[in-house]
């Protein structure tokens, strides 16, 4: 079918001529029919094929039918967007079906469930708006109008979605038969990376870079270890080989079901977390530390071995690593320095870090390259010989440059909140790695930004700044202490940089920095009156270092709060 202008457009592909006619469903389709235009196939296509062209269309059809048909029942439909435009993709006629399932299968985890009719069978879970629990139904989107209502198609979805809940259960009763910790061992024999070693020295490395991280973040170091050594141990469960997306809550359940305590439970779901930008963070003090020493080992190992992110390719997804790092700090107010958290792998003095005692001689350029083989610590106290892999392929640049790409990752997340570029580098460029105090640096400058009296004080600073840059240019700017002048602005301008002072350092100690830029907004007046009658460049030498001097305090002043001169404006 190829028209234009309602002519045909004529050609040939493999033996087969362009016209004028198509189909539509191949079983409701009345058969072959002629079209004049785009707007008489869409409608012959629908009347004639019974096919919705609109996607958007199919969407609308089976989210409202769905809906009606789970109101009917005293249900409620559990609503998933994205199954949602993967069934309207598969379905030409979308026909809403409620089926049956066992009641005995809503003894399974939820999750369990709604997975296996998400993924393997494209069902909508149903739920009871009562309890809020799953019910014993689904929801079937059939391609064609049955001629029994859909009752042979509910009945034969019914009994695969059985076979397969059939096996989840089966999985789950075998997992049972172990307790969770039993399986550590085995995690020895799936490889983290071949040059980092199994999952299991993972687990090593990261339980006690757990135990450091603990104090930092509130959590009980024993438990913080602990749930670290249990965090991956269902990755050889039953369940996560079938339903690899539940790994960290098939750990966590089963650990509850055990009896286990409540903060190590919590820990082992959620170290994963975030795992995308809409995902939540650990909130719990155990799952903060153990998802923070997950994460940093990740990076510091894929960073050791050379296997650094390149342009677009990311393939161990580091870049959502070192952004969950940055993400667990901010959201819950963790205060942990970039540096800090990288040289408290060195801290671990057990030869589980990846680092262990060597970051420190990295940094100072003392070692250029490391043997590329398996370490094996004999020094620890416990004797246990627990392996550690040193940076395989490292120089001194290498603290450096991980370090740079978590404060990256830092200023691709404040750009993704809003924040503006300018305002970013702007506080960046005072240096400093505590990452919350940036960020309230940073959302602190944007508010006082956004206010008249900001915007013009940075007028005045610009304009300060500019002279001063001209200035320098000549020779040497003065550097003899301003007094007050020889006019009322001068004095003006010399007395209110006198009182701001103090104002702007106690408020940087204490962090109150809408207080520090409110001392310094109090200098706005005094320097438009200095620019508007005093002559900065005076004849008279004594005069014009003095005036240069107060403008050198201004941007010095300013300077303590955030780099002016990169903001915009």
């Amino acid at each position: 079918l190829c028209l234009l202008d309602g002519g045909v457009v004529p050609f040939t592909v493999n033996d087969m001529a362009s016209g004028d006619e198509t189909r539509g469903h191949r079983r409701m389709s009345s058969g072959l029919f002629h079209v004049k235009h785009f707007k008489d196939y869409q409608e012959k296509l629908e009347g004639e094929g019974h096919v919705i062209l609109s996607a958007q269309a199919r969407k609308d059809i089976i989210l409202k039918d769905a809906q009606a048909v789970c109101k009917k029942a005293g249900l409620a439909l559990v609503e998933d967007q994205g199954l949602l435009n993967e069934v309207a993709g598969l379905a030409e006629w979308p026909v809403v079906i409620l089926g049956d399932m066992d009641e005995s299968f809503l003894k399974l985890p939820a999750e369990v469930i709604k997975l296996s009719m998400r993924t393997h069978q494209k069902y909508f879970a149903v739920r009871d708006p009562k309890t809020d629990n799953l019910a014993p139904k689904f929801i079937v989107v059939a391609n064609q109008v049955a001629p029994d209502g859909g009752v042979e198609i509910a009945r034969g979805n019914s009994r695969v979605l059985s076979a397969r809940l059939d096996d989840a259960r089966f999985f789950e009763q075998e997992d049972a038969k172990r307790s969770l910790e039993s399986r550590y061992e085995e995690l020895d024999g799936v490889i983290f990376h071949q040059k980092l070693g199994s999952i299991k020295d993972k687990s090593e490395r990261v339980a006690a870079l757990a135990r450091q991280l603990a104090p930092k973040v509130g959590a009980d170091p024993d438990k913080a270890a602990q749930a670290a050594k249990l965090a991956k141990c269902d990755l050889v469960t039953n369940m996560v080989v079938e339903f690899t997306s539940l790994q960290g809550l098939i750990g966590r359940l089963m650990y509850e079901k055990e009896g286990g305590d409540k903060d190590i439970a919590i820990a082992i779901e959620d170290h994963y977390k975030p795992q995308g930008p809409s995902d939540s963070v650990p909130t719990h003090p155990v799952a903060v530390a153990v998802a923070l020493a997950d994460k940093l080992d990740t990076l510091v190992g894929f960073w050791a071995i050379d296997e650094k992110p390149t342009g677009s390719k990311d393939p161990y997804a580091l870049r959502r690593a070192a952004l969950g790092v940055v993400r667990i700090i901010l959201e819950n107010g963790v205060r942990l320095q970039a540096a800090g958290i990288l040289l408290v792998m060195e801290s671990v003095n057990q030869g589980l870090a990846i680092l262990a005692g060597r970051l420190r001689d990295v940094v100072n350029n003392k070692t250029n390259s490391f043997q590329k083989a398996q370490k094996q610590d004999k020094s620890i106290n416990n004797n246990k010989g627990i392996p550690y892999y040193g940076p395989l392929h490292s120089d001194g640049e290498f603290y450096f440059a991980l370090y740079t790409f978590i404060l990256d990752r830092l200023k691709v997340y404040l750009r993704d909140q809003g924040i503006k570029h300018d305002h970013i580098d702007a506080v960046f460029a005072l240096g400093g790695d505590d990452l919350v105090d940036i960020t309230n640096r940073i959302t602190a400058l944007g508010s006082f930004l956004s206010t008249d009296e900001g915007a013009n004080l940075l007028a005045g600073y610009k304009r300060a700044a500019n002279i001063l840059k001209a200035e320098a240019k000549k020779g040497d700017l003065p550097t003899a202490e301003p007094h007050k002048g020889t006019t009322d602005e001068e004095a003006s301008l010399f007395a209110a940089i006198q009182n701001a002072r103090p104002l702007i350092e106690t408020a940087l100690t204490g962090e109150d920095y809408a207080g520090a830029m409110t001392a310094l907004a109090a200098l706005r007046t005094p320097i438009d009156a200095f620019f508007d009658k005093v002559i900065v460049n005076s004849d008279v030498d004594v005069e014009r270092e003095n005036r240069l001097g107060l403008l050198i305090q201004i941007r010095t002043l300013a300077g303590h709060i955030a780099d002016f001169d990169k903001i915009e404006g």
